[in-house]
């Protein structure tokens, strides 16, 4: 049997970048269809998230608190979501997304880059470079 090698995505915004490596699930899936795109950073508390023009169902085991550094697709906004921190529904320091959240993977390294993403920033996701 034949297993796929993990997909490594790479997100870069105008002070930083990091990559991530995804599940084989069947959003990860879609939205390997959809690369590369660039979208407009949003955040919320110690949320980034941004639209990618794909649409897909909420998956069997969406979760909406998530360890940070999640790589997280909102079902109910198209978007990724990348927690690193505790966001404004969180209770104590956990990851609380807004709803339940398809879990794509995980960001390589330290999630606490993101913080220096600013609301607005352009923002692009590519394949990860072999």
């Amino acid at each position: 049997m034949q297993t796929r090698t993990p997909l490594q995505i790479r997100i870069s915004w105008p002070a930083g970048h990091l990559t991530a490596t995804l599940d084989d699930t069947p959003t990860s899936q879609a939205l390997a269809k959809t690369l590369p795109f660039v979208s407009t950073a949003r955040t919320w508390g110690e949320e980034v998230f941004f639209d990618t023009g794909l649409s897909v169902s909420r998956e069997t085991d969406a979760r909406q608190v998530v360890e940070p550094g999640t790589v997280a697709f909102w079902t109910d906004g198209d978007a990724l979501a990348l927690p690193y921190g505790p966001t404004p529904l969180s209770q104590g320091g956990e990851c609380r997304l807004a709803s339940p959240c398809n879990v794509l993977g995980r960001v390589d390294g330290d999630p606490r880059l993101l913080a220096t993403v600013r609301d607005g920033d352009p923002i692009r996701v590519e394949p990860a470079g072999d």
